[in-house]
């Protein structure tokens, strides 16, 4: 038999017991020594995923070329087999077999998927060694690799080398700064089109995503127009994406009409907007939205639960959320796991029904996470609830010992019960093991453009006049009855003290920037990486009634809609 009836033979088998009928009938012939027939027959092998039989076949090889060891490797990485993968390029190097730019990224990809820096940056010294960097798909694998790995330097590094740069590596990178940098992944979105390099639809959904990270809806808007413009149609990714984006910069009526845009709607694309209505605090509607998504014979699933009891933890409704999570395994088959509990025990947590959520706790079997024991603390911080704090801070510091926001969240408790000594001592621990609190940022968007503050700011070039804008603004709350609330402020301090560090909390200078560059009528949009402090969301009700302003702040936890003096949030956050 030629190479040429055997390959015909090959392409037409169905599955794996053709191909061995083929395999036997080489033999017979004594074919099997020519290097193509057998390179076919082990590629038609992987592409069966019949990795045993492939193996075999290749383990009996007198003779081996490149082409043979990087259909092996090949086979392995794509049957996910990441051990032989691995064990089959060592053998190759071994052999002293030069490994070629289809073989490399078969490993390189093997890394990726197992997200093993370790075995990739070795494979990257294999790379230099020989002379291969230069490759586009070799170098181009390596980016994606350092990418999932979530080493954005390196990652740039060999991006910024690489000569030419096609739409899936920047997408790649674009993608690895949505997850670390959005404002980042951005700036490159607009470099790669200035670079002449079009998005696809690909593209699209990861800038999506970055967009929904940095929650700045100039760009959600710009990226709308873009999908719209070039009509890529709204299918489950894309537009379950856009609901995340939108419901994340502000506007879940947006989202909802991106929902009731799209003609296929899966579990995911339900969930994502039940949680949209959760960050909104509209815990009423994502309950209707759960009902209507069981009468249209969809089934939920665990992200659809945490979604669910996510919305009726931030809209205080208490029986409504038990009821859901006594329902998950009784009606839907759906076994609770520690972020259902977590979710509870915040439910639970911020009616101040403190000793339920000690209790589902306590009885639990699934295993406890730090998220878990957060959400306890952060109940007892609302209710100053210290002995309680203690055991969940406890807890916390044994699982997660090297994050300061834990050491944070017990001496604020501390500090708001006046017990100065044990702040002093939880301080000093996070100075004996270098630990830094994390800074509180605010961002703003004015004229297309975001501008951060901190606390105390007076970097923005128009300083002057934001402070004169607060000031102005202080005085008017204070005529109103604002009395600016200094059991926020957590140090040992003259109470006049107290009160100037209020006065320049960063969410307050970019309100006040606000009023000065956004035109009346339109939404003031703020963004803050912590939770916002008490004093702040009081002043930030009385300036929408007294400014006549909307304001929309999106904080470590929710989003909060001030309107004609009160919030979406009932006050309850």
């Amino acid at each position: 038999m030629g190479a040429e009836s055997c390959i015909d033979l090959l392409l037409r088998c169905r599955n794996v017991f053709h191909i061995r009928q083929v395999h036997a009938h080489v033999v017979a012939n004594g074919t099997l020594q020519d290097l193509v027939i057998a390179n076919k027959l082990l590629y038609t092998y992987a592409q069966h995923k019949a990795i045993d039989d492939a193996y075999s076949l290749f383990d009996g090889l007198t003779m081996r070329d490149s082409k043979t060891w990087s259909v092996m490797v090949g086979g392995f990485a794509k049957a996910g087999d990441h051990a032989g993968c691995y064990a089959t390029f060592r053998e190759l190097l071994r052999c002293g077999v030069t490994p070629d730019n289809y073989t490399l990224p078969f490993v390189i990809r093997t890394c990726r998927d197992r997200t093993d820096l370790q075995i990739g940056r070795v494979i990257h010294d294999v790379v230099l060694k020989h002379g291969l960097l230069s490759d586009h798909f070799v170098c181009a694998s390596l980016v994606d690799m350092y990418a999932k790995c979530i080493v954005v330097e390196d990652a740039q590094r060999l991006f910024e080398r690489m000569l030419s740069k096609d739409l899936v590596t920047w997408t790649v990178m674009i993608g690895a700064y949505a997850d670390c940098n959005a404002y980042e992944s951005l700036v490159l979105f607009d470099r790669m089109r200035e670079e002449g390099v079009v998005p696809d639809k690909v593209a699209m959904v990861t800038v999506v995503n970055a967009c929904a990270k940095l929650g700045a809806m100039h760009r959600a808007r710009f990226a709308n127009d873009y999908i719209v413009r070039n009509g890529f149609s709204l299918d489950v990714i894309l537009g379950t994406a856009m609901i995340d984006m939108y419901a994340k910069c502000g506007s879940v009526e947006s989202a909802r009409e991106v929902f009731d845009r799209m003609k296929e709607k899966n579990v995911i694309s339900w969930s994502a907007m039940i949680a949209a209505y959760g960050y909104h605090g509209r815990g009423k509607d994502a309950i209707d939205l759960f009902h209507m998504m069981l009468s249209c014979a969809i089934l939920p699933n665990r992200v659809t639960f945490v979604s669910l009891l996510y919305a009726c933890s931030h809209a205080g409704l208490i029986e409504e959320g038990l009821r859901f999570f006594n329902s998950m395994w009784k009606e839907h088959a759906v076994r609770p796991d520690v972020k259902h509990y977590t979710c509870m025990v915040d439910l639970l947590g911020r009616a101040g029904r403190l000793d339920e959520a000690l209790r589902l706790i306590e009885a639990m079997t699934v295993e406890k996470d730090e998220r878990l024991w957060s959400a306890l603390l952060g109940a007892c911080r609302i209710h100053s609830k210290m002995e309680l704090a203690e055991k969940a801070a406890n807890s916390l510091l044994e699982l997660q010992p090297q994050n300061p926001g834990h050491y944070v969240l017990l001496s604020n408790i501390y500090a708001k019960a006046g017990k100065w000594e044990k702040v002093a001592k939880f301080r000093d621990m996070m100075t004996q093991r270098k630990l830094k609190k994390i800074p509180g940022w605010t961002w703003i968007e004015v004229d297309n453009k975001t501008y951060q503050f901190s606390v105390g700011d007076r970097s923005h070039p128009q300083s002057k006049e934001i402070y004169e804008m607060l000031m102005s603004l202080i005085k008017k709350l204070e005529m109103a009855g604002y009395v600016p609330d200094t059991d926020f402020v957590l140090q040992d301090v003259e109470e006049e003290v107290k009160q100037e560090m209020l006065y320049t909390h960063s969410e307050k200078l970019a309100i006040a920037f606000g009023l000065i560059a956004i035109p009346e009528g339109e939404p003031i949009r703020i963004s803050k990486n912590l939770r916002v402090c008490g004093d702040c969301h009081t002043f930030s009700k009385m300036v929408s009634s007294i400014m006549r302003r909307s304001i929309i702040v999106r904080d470590a936890n929710r989003f909060h809609h001030f309107n004609d003096g009160t919030c979406s949030c009932g006050d309850y956050w």
